[in-house]
């Protein structure tokens, strides 16, 4: 079985510095991938490269397809989706409408789900559905993450891009996030995790790559990794041992 994704020998540049570093990863379907690493290791920047959001070289394949020319529209439309660290909401707009925009890949393609997607969604984030009428703005930080991955899943995405989920929320709330994250499998989707919270990712991933100055040191199972010695002493501290 081809690999759902596939990055192979991915370098980014911002200028003459390279963010990242000839990066190669996959993830299999049905498969939690984590990329733990340090702040400014290059983990949003690889996100953002193998979504098409910034110029890259190297090659991304999907289902074992090489996408030439990698787009956010191309990569939506052959089942992509990303939820940014920002979340980037429409804070003016209400749970509803933020939601419906994130199913107008499919609307535009003809496929009228969107009400079918949405109380999907709802089951998956009760909270949701109680504040569907109010405004993005007002949502707590577990809400807003809560209704960035929700709107995502309106597109049905075989493959989810996650960028530090638990940046900014409670522990009891990362907890909450990570075990929907964990749940998605069931629901046919494919998650590629990016998070500084080595622990929380290590515990939900079925496998991980350590990212570190743009460059992939470690790789493995991600219950192997985490009681590495080197993990444990660099991102796990004495909690982890």
């Amino acid at each position: 079985m081809s690999p759902l994704l596939e990055l192979k020998s991915l370098s980014v540049c911002y200028g003459v510095v390279e963010a990242v570093h000839q990066v190669s990863l996959s993830v299999n379907p049905g498969e939690i991938v984590t990329v733990i690493g340090p702040n400014g290791a290059g983990k949003s920047t690889l996100l953002g490269a193998a979504m098409g959001l910034l110029p890259s070289r190297g090659e991304v394949w999907l289902e074992g397809e090489l996408i030439r020319r990698p787009t956010v529209e191309a990569l939506v439309a052959r089942g992509v989706g990303l939820v940014p660290e920002r979340r980037e909401l429409f804070g003016e707009m209400s749970v509803q409408d933020n939601l419906l925009l994130g199913g107008f890949s499919r609307w535009w393609q003809g496929r009228r789900d969107q009400a079918q997607s949405m109380d999907e969604v709802f089951a998956i984030f009760p909270q949701l559905r109680e504040r569907r009428a109010q405004m993005a703005f007002t949502l707590s930080g577990g809400e807003r993450q809560m209704l960035a991955i929700g709107r995502a899943l309106m597109a049905r995405p075989k493959l989810l891009m996650l960028d530090e989920p638990s940046l900014g929320l409670a522990p009891r709330i990362v907890r909450e996030v990570l075990q929907v994250v964990a749940a998605l499998r069931t629901r046919g989707v494919s998650v590629l995790l990016v998070e500084q919270n080595a622990r929380a990712a290590l515990a939900v991933a079925d496998r991980a790559y350590v990212l570190e100055m743009g460059s992939i040191e470690l790789s493995g199972e991600a219950s192997v990794l985490a009681r590495d010695p080197r993990i444990v002493e660099t991102y796990l501290g004495i909690g982890g041992r």
